[in-house]
């Protein structure tokens, strides 16, 4: 299945292809501020599932850390994704793909969260062991 979404003023066109390896929320500081909200919506992809399909020139990116590429669009600010080289993985924001059934199954950096969520989904201190994290949970 394919997907397709599009910066703020729709200059940049991003396609996703098959099924994210993961969805959710993360609550760090970097997140927060970058999306201008208490908490980011997720959805990862492996980067071969991930094109960008038109607008490629309006696509700049900021590096605050080796961990987090973050894409915008040059022409109105829109965010569009942050790659992850160290994780080998893309987040595609949530937000960014409308035809996506977003479908949570973790929080991350909950240690960091600023917007308590009792939605019964795990809420991981930091990141899961296999992605470099110490796995550990954290109760609601």
């Amino acid at each position: 299945m394919k997907h397709t979404g599009t910066c703020f003023c729709g200059a940049v066109e991003v396609q996703v292809t098959g099924a994210p390896e993961g969805m959710g929320y993360c609550h760090c500081g970097s997140c927060r501020s970058w999306s201008g909200g208490p908490v980011n919506a997720f959805a990862l992809w492996k980067p071969e599932a991930v094109r960008i399909t038109s607008g490629s020139h309006h696509v700049a990116t900021f590096e605050k850390t080796a961990m987090s590429q973050r894409k915008y669009c040059t022409k109105c600010g829109g965010h569009l994704m942050t790659n992850h080289p160290t994780l080998g993985l893309v987040d595609v924001f949530a937000t960014t793909i409308p035809t996506l059934a977003f479908t949570p199954g973790v929080h991350v950096n909950y240690a960091e969260t600023m917007l308590p969520m009792r939605d019964g989904l795990p809420k991981l201190k930091d990141f899961p062991a296999e992605l470099g994290g110490s796995g550990e949970m954290i109760a609601e």
